[in-house]
């Protein structure tokens, strides 16, 4: 079927001006009454099953259950969340995943479902019917082997020696990720003492195998894993295998107090580890492995960080993998802003008012001491960034400390008459420029949270199979700090930093003119993050490459007027867009990036904005199911629940304002 065809016709009328006025400020109502009373704004953030399943087996593997209502509230939310066909999918409307399926079943039955309910029956058909638990990716194994499911030798050797390995080595702890590096360290210790689980139920998932689970050895190749790496990397796994058990004791223990010193140092109070869920939940299964009681002050404080991801409603509960207050703040931010019209800092409406107080929430979180692991590679840069989270010193990331001081920079302008930001933000944005000129790539681009983060070897290890590993330089995320840049008033005539990131973005433009979203679902969001930048760093609006991006933008919109596309878009061998529903956010994207290319006249942007207009709901907002977000593509989708609150806002009043302007363009970095 064709998601694009449906009723709208692009010849009919678009949204009147006093309908898109009407939207914006039931939107903008809507948005200033969800900011927190200290300023900033924070909303949910879902992944799919595999999370709030994994809380479930964690509670059971130390032997302390949730309480009883709270896992009914969280079965009644993975009962939901299974689709017709029997298993769970990475997002909505996606298709089956075995290892999600393996992890949602094995928490429902730890909970208490009867095997042969039906809706069990049909999970467990489905898992079988795609060879069982025995496929499951190797996070999913390393799980089933805690728990006695499997044998260690299902899972590929990662000994805790790695943390002896000098920086020259191929594999280095510096070479891998900051999620990777934060996960894997403390579970190369739990690997190396194999606890056993409390497990208070008895519960195990034989049933899930095709064949004993006993016999269950390696898994297979992930899709991205291919000759002559993939063979290598096997032998070396082989002989680690056959070396560990005769690893010297003292090396062991060397490299464990390496690992614990690593990881105590990151231990981050309440907010955990790395920030994210499975470093938290792995930080306390190792110091619960080296002998620390359940009521050890660090592993309190661990699962005190892990309770604070759960949203419990009246009906039913999950556990979010992190929050994402510094940018659904800076967000927000940039949509008030956007909504306030022009003169929004002398104006000192409620939307200068509301922004104020969100950015003077944000600017103590700006990291200026830390030197995080971003510094492994870049040991002279001073820190300067903003994290995702509520407190992640040791890594923040470039996307966030550019959204942030971009927010600062718009809502200073006119504020002092010697500084464009302001006199309250002028050294917190010049120490955020800092920072993020000193993590640029060598091949220009821009990285999350390292630089030159792009050891491509690495992902063809057996424990990568989810070829998540690395941290490389994206599109969308150097084409945020070329925006942020821009927006300051650099020009690649005159910085070579901000040529060498144009170059770069010049180059990674697919032939059909889009641009891969690396952290957004996808090509979308990857094309309104870098037509954004260009528009920023002053190309023309018939440049060629704004040109074919605004082009294939066009192409494929929905015929009801609005744009979207999902994680299947994230299989290799892409060969063009797939078609998929509209979404709010992503019509926003679509909508904002066609704006910047100078199409704001366009019948293609009316279409768009009276889909904007005529979707919205009755509480201001959007609704919005789908998922158009990513964290680890092909592997880990996010749906955050802020996305329809101020992205549609963005565009509807980009909208306004240029056609009120009598502008082609924002002067603006997004």
């Amino acid at each position: 079927m064709d998601d694009r065809a449906g009723a709208f016709s692009f010849g009919a009328a678009g949204a009147a001006p006093g309908d898109v006025e009407a939207a914006v400020s039931r939107a903008r109502a809507a948005l200033l009454a969800r900011q927190q009373a200290d300023g900033h704004f924070v909303f949910e953030l879902e992944a799919d099953a595999t999370i709030p399943a994994e809380y479930v087996l964690f509670r059971h593997f130390l032997g302390d259950p949730a309480p009883a209502e709270l896992e009914r509230k969280i079965a009644v939310y993975l009962r939901r969340r299974q689709t017709a066909a029997g298993g769970w999918p990475l997002f909505a409307e996606g298709v089956f995943n075995v290892s999600a399926s393996v992890k949602a079943y094995f928490a429902l039955k730890m909970i208490g479902d009867d095997p042969e309910a039906a809706h069990m029956k049909r999970a467990r058909a489905a898992i079988l019917a795609h060879g069982g638990a025995a496929q499951a990716n190797v996070f999913t194994r390393s799980l089933l082997a805690l728990f006695g499911e499997v044998p260690w030798s299902a899972t590929p050797v990662m000994p805790v020696e790695i943390m002896l390995l000098p920086r020259w080595f191929p594999f280095h702890i510096s070479k891998i990720s900051y999620w990777a590096r934060a996960v894997i360290v403390p579970l190369t210790v739990v690997n190396a003492l194999k606890p056993k689980p409390v497990n208070p139920r008895g519960v195990g998932v034989r049933e899930l195998f095709v064949t004993p689970p006993e016999t269950v050895r390696r898994g297979p190749a992930a899709p991205h894993q291919a000759f002559p790496w993939t063979t290598l990397f096997d032998g070396v796994d082989r002989i680690l295998r056959r070396a560990e058990p005769h690893m010297p004791k003292g090396a062991r223990k060397t490299a464990t107090e390496r690992a614990v010193a690593f990881v105590e140092e990151r231990l981050n109070g309440e907010d955990g580890l790395g920030a994210i869920f499975p470093a938290m939940v792995y930080s306390a299964l190792m110091l619960h492995a080296l002998g620390a009681p359940l009521d050890d002050p660090r592993i309190l404080m661990i699962r005190r960080g892990i309770e604070k991801l759960l949203v419990v409603k009246d009906d039913e509960a999950y556990c979010q993998p992190c929050v994402s207050p510094v940018w659904d703040t800076a967000l927000a931010s940039h949509a008030l802003l956007e909504s306030a019209g022009a003169g929004v800092a002398a104006e000192a409406g409620p939307e200068a008012v509301a922004v104020r107080r969100a950015l003077d929430w944000l600017k103590p979180l700006q990291e200026l001491d830390v030197k995080g692991d971003w510094a492994m590679s870049r040991p002279k840069v001073r820190p300067g960034g903003w994290a995702f989270q509520y407190a992640n010193p040791h890594y923040p990331d470039l996307d966030d400390t550019a959204v942030v001081a971009m927010a600062m920079e718009r809502a200073g302008r006119g504020a002092d008459a010697e500084s464009e930001a302001g006199p309250q933000d002028g050294e917190a944005i010049a120490r955020a420029r800092e920072w993020i000129l000193g993590l640029q790539s060598r091949n220009g681009g821009f990285a999350a949270f390292d630089a030159d983060n792009d050891h491509d070897h690495l992902n063809y290890i057996p424990f990568a199979d989810h070829g998540a590993l690395l941290d490389p330089p994206t599109a969308d995320v150097a084409a945020r700090c070329v925006s942020f840049l821009a927006q300051l008033g650099e020009r690649p005539e005159t910085n070579p930093a901000l040529a060498r990131a144009l170059d770069y973005l010049l180059r990674e433009q697919e032939a059909e003119g889009s641009w891969y979203g690396r952290w957004g679902m996808n090509y979308i969001y990857g094309t309104w993050s870098v037509v954004s930048a260009l528009n920023a760093v002053g190309l023309a609006p018939d440049h060629p490459a704004l040109r074919r991006a605004a082009d294939w933008l066009k192409r494929i919109q929905n015929l009801d007027g609005g744009w979207g596309e999902d994680g299947a878009s994230y299989e290799l061998g892409y060969k063009g867009y797939d078609p998929a529903p509209s979404t709010a956010s992503q019509t926003a994207w679509a909508l904002i990036a066609l704006m910047a290319a100078g199409e704001v006249d366009s019948p293609e942007v009316a279409a768009g904005i009276a889909y904007l207009a005529r979707t919205q709901g009755e509480d201001g907002f959007w609704e919005e199911r789908r998922f158009t977000a990513t964290g680890f593509p092909r592997v880990f989708y996010l749906r955050y629940h802020g996305y329809p609150k101020f992205f549609p806002l963005w565009a509807l009043a980009r909208y306004r304002n240029l056609k009120a302007g009598n502008a082609l363009r924002t002067p603006y970095g997004m």
